[in-house]
């Protein structure tokens, strides 16, 4: 009988000595995939972007870790933070022209947002540890030069085509987005965005394959008979080129009411904003002006209204940039979708 217990015990301590090996095992192996979480959610820090002072000379900052307390102001800083899911860091947003987009309402709902831009002081009340904005946020009578607050620890970032960068491009709309996504280690969700806006262009492209370039305009009514022309080097312009068209007045500047009648553009694009210069009215300046009636594009009815944020500091709206103008031109392209 002695001989049987003492068989049974040895047997129950091998199984214990077993269990607890198999456990510490099981133990370690999630204790290293944590390390191995933690390792991949930080392994980038410390990180340096390349961004800009108001002297537009190029200033390297260093991230140490992922900002948690932002300052964003105007349109696509906004919507480019909630886009990738960042709006649990926002802690002031400013400035916007338009409500935000449909699909980010609901993240919007949650962070605290006011009309006016916000002074110097305020933003130094509220402690942040990154502003993201455009190039004018940063001039002596707003919020000063970037150096104040590098000196305070306070990082910065402008977006390259709001004044910084000419020519302005769809890559350094791209570069921002994906900058933004590698300072907030979300770059895969960047990556997204920026492809849809490549896959966008590459099938207008493959779509006007073999056919004559449309004759198009991008403008918009600065006054009655006076033009601001969004030429080859906005990012409109490079919108346009890069799926086809053939911008008919190249150059930015402005332009009266015969030289848009002696270029006879196909197409035109009027640029609409804010309360001053809404989507029907920037239309009816352009299609309702006696002087336009042997224009082609008035013609046939081939005037568009486009946002001003898809053509200018885009930002995600980048995407409806390329849609608004490729379906423009090309409305075949769009017509069953």
């Amino acid at each position: 009988m002695k001989k049987v217990i003492s068989i049974v015990l040895s047997a129950m301590m091998v199984l214990g000595v077993s269990g607890c090996d198999n456990k510490n095992v099981a133990n370690s192996s999630k204790t290293e995939n944590k390390v191995e979480d933690i390792n991949k959610n930080t392994s980038q820090y410390p990180l340096t972007i390349t961004t800009y002072n108001y002297e537009k000379k190029p200033v390297n900052i260093t991230f140490e870790k992922a900002p948690e307390k932002v300052v964003a102001v105007y349109q696509n800083s906004i919507e480019t933070l909630l886009a990738l899911g960042l709006e649990d860091k926002i802690l002031l947003a400013s400035g916007l022209d338009h409500e935000v987009k449909d699909e980010y309402k609901d993240a919007f709902s949650k962070v605290k947002y006011q009309e006016k831009v916000p002074t110097k002081e305020e933003v130094i009340g509220l402690q942040p540890d990154f502003i993201l904005s455009w190039y004018s946020l940063f001039g002596e009578k707003r919020l000063g030069d970037v150096g104040f607050w590098h000196e305070r620890s306070i990082n910065t970032y402008m977006s390259q085509n709001s004044g910084v960068i000419k020519p302005n491009t769809l890559q350094n709309e791209y570069d921002d987005i994906l900058n933004v996504g590698k300072i907030f280690n979300v770059e895969d969700k960047a990556e997204k965005i920026v492809n849809n806006m490549k896959n966008e262009i590459e099938k207008a492209k493959e779509f006007v394959k073999g056919k004559e370039p449309v004759k198009a305009v991008i403008l918009e009514v600065k006054k009655e008979g006076v033009y601001r022309i969004y030429g080859e080097d906005s990012i409109g312009g490079d919108i346009a080129k890069q799926v086809g068209a053939d911008l008919v007045a190249k150059s930015n500047g402005e332009i009266g009411n015969e030289d848009l009648v002696k270029l006879n553009p196909e197409v035109i694009f009027t640029v609409y904003y804010g309360k001053e210069i809404d989507r029907d009215s920037a239309l009816k300046k352009v299609m309702d002006n006696p002087a336009f009636g042997s224009i082609s594009a008035v013609k046939s009815k081939r005037v568009n209204s486009i946002m001003l944020s898809e053509v200018y500091a885009s930002g995600i709206r980048t995407l409806d940039g390329i849609k608004t103008i490729s379906k423009g031109l090309y409305p075949e392209l769009y017509r069953n979708k």
